[in-house]
């Protein structure tokens, strides 16, 4: 064992299985599906996310989150929660963007709630779905698989 008690060994082990779990919850990997965040993202590239909560978010951040529940009934796969990557543009209480869907009606983003943009032309997001849901936020996606950090 090289010098190790079964003891210490134990220790190292247990240490690393906690190590480890904590990672699995603080970080996921998502894969980027579709066009809405070129020229940044491409299609099939993946993602580590920071897990984050909504208060923990900034203008700017690309975040990764369900789509509103008022998109109507989701057509992804059963083991695919339908992730959508877009960059943060307006906060609770930040003035709502004039080009923001349903946002004509209200001074300010609402408590809980996102305005977020594809980088690219052809992004669906707030512009059509209106404000997303803080709640359905996973987090702040840090870089890529393997690349650069965003």
């Amino acid at each position: 064992m090289g010098g190790w008690s079964t003891a210490g060994l134990c220790t190292l082990l247990t240490a690393a299985a906690l190590t480890t779990a904590h990672v699995r919850k603080s970080f996921r990997v998502v894969a980027v599906r579709g066009d809405s965040m070129a020229p940044t993202l491409q299609n099939g590239e993946r993602v580590v996310v920071r897990c984050r909560t909504l208060a923990e978010v900034g203008r700017g951040d690309v975040v990764v989150l369900k789509p509103p529940r008022s998109s109507g009934p989701s057509a992804h796969r059963p083991d695919d929660p339908g992730w959508n990557i877009k960059r943060v543009v307006a906060l609770p209480g930040d003035p709502v963007p004039a080009d923001t869907a349903g946002g004509d009606a209200r001074d300010t983003v609402p408590p809980g709630s996102l305005v977020v943009f594809g980088d690219g032309p052809d992004s669906i997001d707030s512009r059509h779905r209106g404000f997303f849901d803080g709640d359905r936020l996973l987090g702040i996606a840090v870089r890529r698989l393997g690349g650069a950090p965003l």
